[in-house]
Parts: C-alpha cells; sequence; structure tokens
C-alpha cells in the first residue's frame, strides 16, 4: 500500500484559509490528482479556494511546472531552423493561426501550432480546417518532426501526452465556475506551451466583450503572468493585448474563415485581420532572431501562400478543394439610417455557435457550412434596409435563436464608433 506524502483535505484547508502552498504540496496535488487519489470533488474545492484566495507568484510557477511533469514533454532541439509559436485566448472571427503559421514558415523560422477545437462561442482552429476535403488533425510527433522539418509549418492537434493534469482539470473548472481565474488560466495556458517545446512564444490576449477577459487592466496582468512563467521556463516569450470587442475580419464559422484567411494569404483580405496577422508574425520573428524582413511582401508576392498550400497537401488536405456553402441564410438589415457604433462580438460569436459553428459539449459535432459574413464594420455609415449580415446553416430552424442573440448586438447612431486606432493595444515583454 502507497503511503501518500499529503492529506489532500489539508490542502484545500490550506489554501482555503490564504496560505500559500509549498513546492512539495502543490507537486503531490497534482500528481495525485492526474493518478485518481484526490477525487474530484476534492480538486473542485481547491479550485474554489484558489478562485478566492488567489496565488503567489511562487505558486503559479510551482503548479505550472507540475503540470507540465504530468506528462510527456516535445523537443524540438533536432530542427535545423529555430520554432516560435502564437497562442490566443480566444475570440470571434479568430482566424489568424491560418494564415499567421505559413506566413511566418517563408523566413525560415518553424511554427509547431498545436491547437484545439471550438467550445461555446470561440470557434476551433481545428474546426476551421476540418472544412478543408481530406485535411487531418492527428499528426504522430514523428509526423509533427517531419513537417516542422520539410515545410517549416504545422497546425495540427495537441497529444494527448502533453499536460495530462491540465486536461482534467480544465473539465472541472467547466462545471464549477472556477474558469475566470488567472493563476489557473496561466497555468493551463502555459503548461501546455511550454511542454510543447517551443523557444518562442507570443500570446495573443483578447481584450473586449468577444473575449475571455472583458477589462484591459485584467488582461494585462494575465498576460504578465504568463510572459513571466514562460521566461522562468527558459521560453522567449511576449504578449500582445489586442480588440476583441468587433468580431475579426467580415467572417465567423468554418469554411467562412478559410476562405477569408485564403484571401489575406493571397495579399487581399480584411484590414484588421492583416494587421494582426503581420503584427504577430513581425513578433514571433523577433524572438526567433530574425528582425530584418519585410512580413507584408510575403503575404502580397505568394510565399505566404505556397507555404499553406504545401501545409494543407501535407495533412491529406487539398487546397484547390470547393469549400462547403450553406444551403440556408438569411439576411439581417439594418433598421435605420446612421453611423454603425457597435457590432458586439460575443452576440455575433453566440450566434454563430447557434447556427451550428460551435459546440455546447465537446462531442457535439460542428457545420463545416455554418456562421456569419458580415458586410459592415463599426465606423462606417448603413442606410434603412441596408444588409449588414447574412446567417449562414445548414438547419434553418436555427436561425430564429439566432437571430434572437443578435437584438442587441448592433447600434447605429450618435456621433462616432468606438473604433480603437489599432487592432493592438499594448505589448508585454
Amino acid at each position: 500500500m502507497t503511503v501518500e506524502a499529503f492529506d489532500a483535505v489539508d490542502v484545500i484547508a490550506a489554501k482555503r484559509d490564504g496560505r500559500a502552498l509549498s513546492k512539495e504540496q502543490i507537486d503531490w496535488v497534482i500528481d495525485a490528482y492526474t493518478r485518481g487519489v484526490v477525487a474530484e470533488e476534492q480538486m473542485a474545492a481547491l479550485a474554489m479556494a484558489i478562485f478566492i484566495n488567489d496565488m503567489e507568484a511562487s505558486e503559479i510557477a510551482d503548479w505550472t511546472q507540475a503540470m507540465i511533469a504530468s506528462g510527456e514533454r516535445m523537443d524540438f532541439s533536432s530542427l535545423s531552423r529555430p520554432t516560435s509559436d502564437k497562442h490566443s485566448t480566444g475570440g470571434v472571427g479568430d482566424k489568424i493561426t491560418l494564415p499567421l503559421a505559413p506566413l511566418v514558415a517563408v523566413f525560415d523560422v518553424a511554427v509547431p501550432q498545436l491547437s484545439g477545437r471550438g467550445l461555446g462561442h470561440t470557434g476551433g482552429t481545428l474546426d476551421k480546417l476540418e472544412s478543408i476535403p481530406g485535411w487531418r488533425a492527428g499528426l504522430s510527433n514523428a509526423e509533427i518532426l517531419g513537417q516542422l522539418e520539410d515545410i517549416g509549418a504545422v497546425i495540427c492537434a495537441a497529444g494527448s501526452g502533453l499536460a495530462p493534469a491540465d486536461k482534467k482539470l480544465y473539465a472541472l473548472r467547466d462545471i464549477t465556475s472556477t474558469v475566470d481565474c488567472i493563476p489557473l488560466i496561466a497555468s493551463s495556458i502555459m503548461s501546455k506551451k511550454i511542454a510543447e517545446g517551443t523557444s518562442g512564444l507570443v500570446l495573443d490576449v483578447k481584450v473586449g466583450s468577444g473575449a475571455f477577459m472583458k477589462d484591459l487592466d485584467k488582461a494585462g496582468q494575465l498576460a504578465r503572468t504568463m510572459v513571466d512563467l514562460g521566461k522562468s521556463a527558459g521560453v522567449k516569450t511576449s504578449a500582445l493585448l489586442t480588440d476583441m470587442s468587433t468580431p475579426l475580419g467580415l467572417t465567423v464559422g468554418n469554411a467562412l474563415e478559410v476562405r477569408e484567411s485564403v484571401e489575406v494569404l493571397a495579399g487581399g483580405g480584411p484590414a484588421d485581420v492583416v494587421d494582426l496577422t503581420v503584427a504577430l508574425a513581425e513578433e514571433m520573428l523577433r524572438l526567433a532572431g530574425r528582425t530584418d524582413v519585410d512580413v507584408r511582401a510575403a503575404l502580397s508576392d505568394g510565399r505566404a501562400m505556397d507555404k499553406w498550400n504545401q501545409m494543407i497537401r501535407a495533412q491529406n488536405g487539398d487546397p484547390a478543394a470547393a469549400l462547403a456553402v450553406a444551403e440556408h441564410t438569411e439576411v439581417v438589415t439594418a433598421s435605420e439610417t446612421g453611423l454603425l457604433t457597435k457590432m458586439d462580438a460575443l452576440s455575433i460569436g453566440v450566434a454563430s455557435w447557434r447556427l451550428g459553428a460551435g459546440r455546447a459539449r465537446k462531442e457535439d459535432p460542428v457545420q463545416d457550412v455554418a456562421g456569419i459574413e458580415l458586410h459592415a464594420k463599426p465606423g462606417e455609415h448603413v442606410t434603412a434596409g441596408q444588409p449588414l449580415m447574412t446567417l449562414h446553416t445548414a438547419t434553418p430552424e436555427r436561425f430564429a435563436r439566432a437571430v434572437e442573440s443578435l437584438e442587441t448586438a448592433v447600434e447605429i447612431g450618435g456621433d462616432a464608433a468606438s473604433v480603437p486606432e489599432s487592432i493592438v493595444f499594448d505589448k508585454i515583454t
């Protein structure tokens, strides 16, 4: 019979009473939870105690390292080029990973983009790419390394061996109202990214109604915590705080966002998507030591598109195949004439989810064709009856609830729209 080093009740009580947990307590509780010795209800109690009483910086670092130690770590040291990665905290219309990975790879920097699926109103990168006929998300570690060496970019599913403690805890936080907690958010994101083995990491921390963090100060606190965690683990890390009050680009949904991403790779696309892609690419390249490069030129001259085509083909996708189109559409029009002052990201994200582009539970299927096409953005003048957005779905009975979530999404009138001068609010290094 194994004698455990600590008792879960004592660890919970320590944090309940506002005391800092020792490294030994943290190492034990994460390991014991992964092994099933600490019960779900006990970890739920500990997560709530952390939510209420916070953690010191040393505790967050120890918690992150313990979650990394719960599984395997990838090693990219055999590659002939440096690695740099990006992580977004999630938003609406956030298709940036798709053009970004091939764009950075143009400049001889490898991008190991281990991505996830959507849950709730935020879309998943893998869901988007799976709307491309034949494309395969699941790769072995050997396939990931081979593709990074040959092409320089891979977007695929993270293996189940990376930070398995985080996978258990993430699911538990979701059902115990302990998601919105900076120590638990930061350690969740950074344990996976550090275990992934990249040498450089840029964090795209979204701020606004469609983001996890609605408040700029709190987003900055999260970004600072994650940057410090990355640096203390030997990963060159920086963060951009970026706007998510309005959806990114003009599309929300899976195939719709792939189409828009390809437009960006062809040298076109909406200005906000291009600007954020370029800003993140420049920061990823800076961390990899590539500073004297013209990133925008690689979008306009076809080099990024060439990398995209190679990357998609390597994972059995056909980049030339036609993407599926929704059988059913419904147009939402402007109710009056005036300046479009608001197009709320959260409301539009929820509407897209209700149309079938997202999932409420991990096992739910998603529709490739579902989503929303925007025909105007805040700051533009619109006239009554003008189309503002087109809703897409394969199941028209979904329209009513989607339209319901859009009732307060749009505001017309007033003197000025709250459009930020730049999509990037701040950089934290």
